[in-house]
């Protein structure tokens, strides 16, 4: 189906809390990728008191043709944002934080001491509350990897995006097995954590195609799948081929339930940090890791 559908159609909510999660970030200058990347479920988020903390600035060094976040040289990251991000995380009375950044590949370790100084900030102010982190490719950096997961959040997040044919015209930058191999060694580095991945329909990607993308992310320990639509920002954007079918989102749910994911989160306008803390909660015990580390 090719003509934009009803069921994409988002409406329009009235929250007092809309309001609350919007003082607390202005108060602290905080950043959201909800604003940023212009999600369509931010008023849902905001109107719920959650939000999805963009670090390091809102400048990416990256310029993914699906992505509306700015590309353009960016700041030194601040050192006193994981104390803010802490402190309005407190204000909130978050249960589950989702803690994501654009891409720093100007950075030695892409971010990931930030990323860990975030973590940690929000296990001394709140140490009830869950933590996710989204992280970028890192360039593959195993170590800067290593550094993200000793900060222990409890889901490390990192987005495929599309499947491996895709790759040159909607990640020129990123590489399909490399990201591959951080999502393997998330659980090589420390079993206990989760790890996650989020993917996007519509940019003529192919039935088996996606099948075959929930199998390679399966073999390497995946547990926490999103699945959405893509929605081009601007015309600017790489276009949308194809507005799947609520009716076929549920069937690729049913075929990741059957590939052993703990949990699929799939329809339209499933992002990536959509309702996250329901992964969390509704899984089994950690499964062990993959065998080997490459």
């Amino acid at each position: 189906m090719t003509g934009k559908s009803e069921w994409l159609r988002v409406k329009h909510r009235e929250d007092p809390n809309m309001e609350i999660v919007e003082r607390i970030l202005e108060k602290y200058g905080l950043d959201t990728i909800c604003r940023e990347a212009a999600c369509p479920n931010s008023m849902e988020c905001f109107s719920r008191k959650t939000a999805t903390f963009l670090i390091m600035g809102t400048d990416c060094t990256r310029n993914c043709g699906f992505c509306k976040v700015h590309s353009g040289v960016p700041k030194p990251p601040d050192p006193g944002e994981p104390e803010k991000i802490a402190g309005a995380v407190a204000e909130l009375g978050l249960k589950y934080v989702v803690v994501t950044s654009v891409t720093r590949d100007d950075l030695d370790d892409g971010g990931a001491g930030h990323f860990a100084e975030t973590v940690l900030a929000i296990g001394r102010e709140t140490p009830k509350t869950a933590v996710e982190v989204l992280i970028p490719d890192l360039m593959g950096n195993l170590d800067a990897l290593g550094t993200v997961a000793e900060s222990l959040p409890d889901v490390i997040s990192h987005n495929m995006e599309t499947v491996a044919s895709l790759y040159r015209r909607v990640r020129p930058k990123a590489e399909y097995r490399r990201s591959l191999e951080i999502l393997r060694n998330i659980k090589v580095l420390n079993p206990d954590i989760r790890s996650k991945t989020g993917i996007m329909l519509g940019l003529g990607e192919t039935r088996d195609e996606v099948c075959g993308l929930m199998d390679d992310i399966r073999s390497v320990g995946v547990e926490f799948l999103t699945i959405g639509q893509y929605l081009a920002p601007s015309k600017n954007h790489l276009p949308v081929l194809e507005y799947v079918h609520p009716d076929v989102f549920d069937e690729y749910r049913e075929i990741a339930d059957g590939k052993g994911f703990l949990f699929t989160a799939s329809a339209p306008f499933v992002r990536s940090s959509y309702h996250a803390g329901e992964a969390l909660d509704s899984a089994d015990p950690v499964p062990p890791a993959p065998e080997n580390r490459s």
